[in-house]
Parts: structure tokens; C-alpha cells; sequence
């Protein structure tokens, strides 16, 4: 059984902050660790699990990570080639300033609220984006100068969605971390067969009434909710890569394309043929 992984994350001597561009896209990693994370990362289509949400994205991604939160990699099953830029940042890598200093007021809120994780879309995700693929360019102090201006910016920003609005959720999940970190993997590994619910409990140790109510607890969801939602999500991906629907419903476990159809415009809010049309022409307008 796996458990939700804490990551030892290693500095460079006289730094307080890591930047790279891990690929990882082979690795079901469902990890936490103490620093903070900004990522971003730009490929067709990914899927973005940080705490107890779970969506996918397109095109790119931009995520500020608080203390601790598990989450996945974001190049995990990536087809097509990516890019992607990760900096990982000491829980005290300004010292007191950040909670201190009346200039860091802004940035200190940000920081709070990255503790539910925070993703950034429209013209924010781009002008970081960009700042962000440049940084390697730069002396580590400049490094430093420049993304404390890049927190300044995305703290003043508006476009940003809270991933989790729980943090009691949050703290269970590493509490519990191990049953937790099974449960996803199981999920991971079956969504596209026929997941089920009593062979999952029995791997937790639980009754199947208790692993039930255990998981919807955890992830305001049931069992079979939770698990076609990640399904709906992995069949944005493939229509995103221009598969087409009927080979989109069975491969993420989907029996009738009626059924897939309808659950699809009930989770995304239009047919599988409607949000691939969208996605294409948006796709083409952009490049």
C-alpha cells in the first residue's frame, strides 16, 4: 500500500528557493512537502489534483501551492511533449519579512491563500508565463528580486480560482495519508475497467458502509461520483488530443455512449462534441 509521499527537497547551498523542470510524466506522484510551489507547465492537456480537486487543463497551467498540500505532478500522463517550470521556496525563505513588513501586506495574503491552492487563468497566466520561462536567465539575486515582483503581481490579480475550500479536508488527508494515498492510486489504476467500491475498502481495511462514508467525508463526493468525474476528465484530455468520441467513451471505461454523453454535459456543461469543437478552434486561434 502507498502512501501519500512526503518530498525531501534539497537547496542549493546559499539559496532559498529550488527552480528546475522535473519530467515525470511516467510517475503516478501524489506527494506533499513543507516548501512552497509555483508551477507552471504548458502541453496539450493535463490533469491538475492538488488536495481534494481534481480537473484537467488545457494548453497550460499556472498553480501556487501552499505548505503540505498533497498533490500530483502535473506532467503525470502527458503524451506530447511539455514544458515545464517548478520553484519550490523555504516556508521562511524571506525570513519574518513577508508576515512583517507593511510592503509584503499583499504578498502575505497570497501566501494564506495558497493554502488552499491557487490556479491562475487569462492575461495573469500569460505574463507570468513568460516571466517565469526567462528567470533561468537571470543571477540568483535577480532571481529572487524577480519573483518576489511576480508574487507582488499575481497577489493584485483577480484571475484565480481556489482549488479547495476545506482545509480541515486538507490536514485529514495527511493525517491519514496512507488510506488516502491507496484510495487514489486504486482509483488511478482501475478508472478505465470497472472500479470497485468493495475491492477498494478491503484495501483500506474498511467495511465497505465505512470506506463509503470515510470517502465522501473526504471528497464531498461518493465512490462512483468521484470515480466518473475522473473519467469525464481523462475524456477531455483524449478529445483534446483529437480522438474521437466513441473511442473517447470506451477508453475511459465508459459502456454506452448515450450514458457518456449525458454525463459528460452534465459535469463539463456541453456534449462531447460541442467542448471538442470549442477546444479545437480556441486551440487554432492560439497558435
Amino acid at each position: 500500500m502507498n502512501e501519500i509521499q512526503l518530498e525531501k527537497v534539497e537547496f542549493e547551498p546559499g539559496k532559498s528557493f529550488k527552480l528546475f523542470s522535473p519530467r515525470l510524466r511516467n510517475t503516478f506522484l501524489w506527494h506533499y512537502h513543507p516548501e512552497y510551489e509555483l508551477v507552471y507547465v504548458e502541453a496539450d492537456a493535463g490533469i491538475r489534483h492538488v488536495g481534494s480537486h481534481i480537473s484537467g487543463y488545457t494548453q497550460s497551467d499556472l498553480v501556487f501551492i501552499g505548505s503540505n498540500i498533497p498533490h500530483l505532478n502535473f506532467d503525470y500522463r502527458l503524451r506530447s511533449d511539455y514544458h515545464q517550470v517548478v520553484i519550490q521556496l523555504r516556508e521562511n525563505f524571506m525570513g519574518e519579512a513577508i508576515g512583517t513588513a507593511p510592503e509584503f501586506s499583499n504578498i502575505n495574503q497570497l501566501f494564506r491563500r495558497s493554502g488552499s491552492g491557487i490556479a491562475f487563468h487569462g492575461e495573469t497566466k500569460a505574463v507570468v508565463a513568460n516571466r517565469l520561462k526567462r528567470i533561468h536567465e537571470l543571477t540568483a539575486y535577480n532571481q529572487l528580486i524577480e519573483l518576489m515582483d511576480i508574487f507582488q503581481f499575481l497577489a493584485h490579480s483577480s484571475e484565480y480560482e481556489i482549488l479547495n475550500d476545506d482545509h480541515i479536508s486538507l490536514q485529514f488527508f495527511l493525517k491519514d495519508k496512507i488510506r488516502m494515498g491507496a484510495i487514489y492510486e486504486y482509483i488511478d489504476a482501475n478508472y478505465n475497467l470497472k472500479p470497485d467500491v468493495n475491492v477498494v475498502a478491503e484495501k483500506v481495511h474498511l467495511t465497505t458502509p465505512a470506506f463509503c462514508r470515510y470517502f465522501k467525508r473526504q471528497t464531498k463526493m461518493t465512490f462512483t461520483d468521484f470515480v466518473n468525474q475522473y473519467r469525464i476528465d481523462m475524456a477531455k484530455n483524449l478529445l483534446m488530443q483529437d480522438k474521437n468520441i466513441t473511442e473517447t467513451c470506451y477508453a475511459v471505461g465508459f459502456e454506452s455512449l448515450s450514458y457518456f454523453n449525458k454525463l459528460f454535459n452534465k459535469i463539463v456543461g456541453k456534449n462531447p462534441s460541442a467542448f471538442k469543437s470549442s477546444w479545437l478552434e480556441n486551440s487554432t486561434k492560439q497558435h
